[in-house]
Formats: C-alpha cells, structure tokens, sequence
C-alpha cells in the first residue's frame, strides 16, 4: 500500500480539477459499472487491484495535504456533498446540489465553488488516511453522477453569442488527457464550459498517442486541450504537442494546458509547446478565445 500511495501524487486540478470532456459530443460515461455500497464487498479486490488506483490518480490534488483549503463560498457546503457522496446514494447528492440551486447558489458556483473542492478534499482524506479505497471511488462516481445530472442545464445557460460560435469551424475542440492518463472528472466541467460558451466539443478518455494523430489528421479542430498531472509526463506531453502540430489538419491550432503542475510552474507551458493554460473552467474559455483571435491574425 506504501509503493501505491506513491505513485498517487499527483491530480488534475487547476481547469482539469475545475473543469473538460465528455466522450464525443455526449457525455464520458463515468463508470457505470460501479454500484452503490450494497453491491461493493464483492467487488472489493476487483477495485482495490485495478479500478481505485487509476481513479485515485485522476483526482487528487497536486498540493501538500497539509496546505488544502477549502475554496468555496461555503465551506460547510462542501464538507456536507463530502459526507454524501461517501456515505450514500448519488441521488441524494444531487438533491443536495439541487437545494443549493434553490437557495440562489449558481451554476458556476456549483462547479468551481463546491464540486471542483469536494473532489479536492476526497484526495486530502485519502492523504490523511481518513478514508478507504471504496470510499473514494463511490465518492468520485457520485460526482460523475452529479455531473452527469446538471450539465444539460447548465449547457442551457449559453451566453448571447454561443449561437454564432456553434456555426464557426474555429470554435471546435478536442479535450482529453494525455494518453495514458485518467483525468475525466476535471475535464468533464471544463468541457461543459466550453459547451455553454458554444463550442463543439469532442473526446476520447482512453486515446493512445496514435489514436489522437488519426483523430487531428481527419478532422479539423481549432484547439486542442490536455490535462496532465505531475512534472515526470512533461516530456511525453510536449512529444504529444509536437506530434498534433505535425499532423493537424489544421496548421494553426491552439494548443491549451491544463493542471496543477502549470499553475505552480507557468514556464512549463512554453516547454512543452503549449500556447496557453487556465485555471478553471471558466477561464479556459476565456483564454481560449483569445488565443483564436490571435491565430486567426497570425494566419
């Protein structure tokens, strides 16, 4: 369990942990084979062997445990959606989120202030030792659930001109992790930011390096967007970057970053060949659209 827990370090947070994709234009099916806690003993080695520590890894935070702070408007709210998603069923986690909704928390506020820490703490539990395997991965699959749940709503609130963006060819992105990688949950709210704001948006979770050169070969993307989780893939991901410059279709697209690792060291951006990173979200679509006009004016 030592050699384990040293291999889950790292996690997708920045705009991977507050926010991108879902599997083509639908939504990434966030294991649905898990059950709820009456079906989890038989399943225990099973998940203890493969599945938690692959899900573990995508979403702990890349920080110090002893440094996490909550960030969110609520503390309180964010320690109660814990205690729900690691103890009962998902449906009882989105009639929480649904409250806050009630109560005039935004949308926004849902994804950035509640759901991006609520996964936060599940990885400083884990740290601490205050939880165990199953607990976890329950508590990440009710987040997916919950996800799952509000993102038609939430695509629904589409700013004035996400109309206009749909039929621009510009506006089209592939979001995913670096092949290899399990960082869905992060990139599940990012992709939904991107949809609001207009975009079309495609995926593949499980890619290898030759998949996503076909993919950027036949189809024609503005931008690209990885998430990475710790400084030991810089070098597979700038070899990655090179490689979707090579063979894109088209010659100018954007390149975005995505994870902890680029907010703590901004200049790993431009050594993996990157143009961009962000630390939300939100902010990702917002830096997205700037690095569009300035590729359209140096094309």
């Amino acid at each position: 369990m030592g050699n384990l827990r040293q291999q889950l370090i790292s996690d997708d947070g920045a705009w991977t942990d507050q926010g991108v994709a879902r599997a083509g234009a639908g939504r990434v099916a966030a294991n649905d084979e898990l059950v709820e806690s009456r079906h989890v003993l038989p399943i225990t080695h099973a998940l203890e062997a493969e599945v938690i520590p692959r899900l573990v890894l995508s979403h702990r935070a890349a920080i110090n445990p002893t440094s996490v702070t909550l960030i969110a408007a609520n503390p309180a709210d964010v320690l109660s959606l814990v205690d729900i998603v690691m103890r009962d069923q998902s449906t009882n986690a989105v009639d929480f989120v649904r409250s806050l909704l009630a109560r005039g928390t935004t949308l926004d506020e849902i994804y950035l202030d509640l759901l991006a820490p609520t996964a936060r703490h599940l990885g400083h539990l884990w740290d601490e030792d205050l939880c165990n395997f199953t607990d976890v991965t329950l508590g990440l699959w009710r987040l997916h659930q919950v996800l799952k749940e509000l993102g038609p709503t939430f695509e629904q609130d589409t700013p004035v001109h996400a109309a206009t963006v749909r039929h621009d060819q510009a506006h089209r992105a592939l979001l995913l992790p670096l092949p290899g990688s399990q960082h869905t949950f992060g990139l599940l709210m990012v992709a939904d930011f991107f949809r609001r704001a207009g975009w079309a948006v495609w995926s593949e979770p499980a890619a290898t390096r030759p998949d996503l050169l076909r993919m950027v070969r036949r189809n024609w993307y503005g931008l690209i967007g990885f998430s990475m989780a710790c400084e030991t893939e810089l070098d597979e991901l700038a070899g990655c970057i090179r490689g979707v410059r090579r063979a894109s279709r088209n010659p100018n697209i954007g390149v975005m970053v995505g994870g902890p690792i680029f907010l703590e060291h901004p200049e790993f951006v431009a050594l993996v060949g990157a143009d961009a990173t962000a630390r939300d979200g939100r902010q990702a679509v917002l830096q997205a659209q700037g690095l569009l006009a300035l590729l359209a004016n140096r094309g």
